[in-house]
């Protein structure tokens, strides 16, 4: 970025009220606690100011990339040039639309939306209570657990475009699939949902939260940095067993490892690199098609 279009951008953030900062560490921004530097890191908390930034970013050609929690992402050990969004927002971003409807804003962490569902006796949300990711980057990849997914519970999807419009969509047609939708195509920044529940017992809800959460904790490294399931599921298979039996559990390059926990997580030990994480699923893929005959295709973004 040239010294006029980052004298711009900063005083357009100054009149915008919104904060940028330079040269910031992505490893403080993702799970997997892996990443160089990027050149500008904005976080905006309203649907009014992304859209004006998007504005401003398009009409000026500058390069960006919108994040949510960073939990499936894996970033590259050089830095960064172009600008970082991230949504951030807090509890008062969700609110009851009637009886089942909830209105939730993207930055919203999912544990967070999962209370609310609770305290207001709506189920549907239960599988996402310990997906440590915001409702935007979920609604992104059709996050999915324990056999459900967000296109389950979505009615409609608000987003600003590339060229800084306010849109809708809904949920039938998000093209949603197995951790896929229309967004992952498109520069589309989304910022809001509607999610359809079903009236229950707080109890019953209750119980089943702490049901999948103790299952998570019982089979995922939880205790290390990492950014979820590296690989998609191969049809008719599932990749952590796979791998498993290959007998790559524990199998190393550097401070990244695979999970002796869940064959299907690599975690960063201590200090891993973007590098090193790359040579162990190259590693992984080499060795599952030689000795399986199945390519197993990655699920982690990758943003360089």
């Amino acid at each position: 970025m040239i010294n006029e279009q980052e004298r711009n951008l900063l005083e357009f953030a100054e009149n915008l009220n919104i904060v940028v900062l330079k040269n910031e560490p992505m490893a403080k921004h993702t799970t997997f606690k892996i990443g160089g530097r990027a050149d500008f890191f904005i976080t905006v908390d309203t649907e009014e100011k992304l859209a004006e930034l998007i504005k401003f970013l398009h009409k000026n050609v500058i390069d960006y990339h919108i994040i949510g929690n960073g939990s499936n992402l894996l970033v590259a050990d050089e830095n960064i040039h172009k600008v970082i969004i991230q949504t951030t927002a807090k509890k008062d971003k969700i609110k009851l639309i009637d009886n089942t409807t909830i209105y939730a804003f993207a930055g919203v962490f999912l544990p967070q939306l999962c209370d609310f569902a609770l305290e207001n006796a709506l189920t549907g949300l239960e599988f996402a209570c310990g997906i440590p990711a915001k409702l935007g980057g979920a609604i992104y990849m059709n996050a999915a657990a324990y056999g459900s997914d967000m296109s389950m519970i979505l009615k409609e999807i608000y987003y600003i475009d590339e060229t800084g419009h306010k849109q809708k969509i809904s949920a039938n047609d998000a093209q949603f699939g197995y951790k896929n939708s229309i967004f992952m195509h498109k520069k589309y920044a989304i910022t809001s949902a509607l999610l359809e529940l079903q009236s229950c017992n707080k109890e019953q809800i209750t119980n089943k939260m702490q049901e999948l959460l103790t299952k998570r904790r019982n089979s995922q490294p939880l205790e290390l940095p990492n950014a979820g399931s590296v690989f998609r599921r191969p049809e008719g298979h599932f990749a952590g067993r796979l791998i498993e039996e290959c007998g790559l559990k524990g199998r190393r390059v550097g401070q990244a490892m695979v999970s002796e926990k869940h064959a299907g997580f690599i975690v960063n030990l201590s200090g891993a690199k973007c590098l090193e994480v790359f040579e162990l699923i190259k590693i992984i893929q080499d060795e599952v098609r030689q000795k399986k005959g199945i390519k197993l295709e990655t699920e982690v973004e990758y943003l360089y």
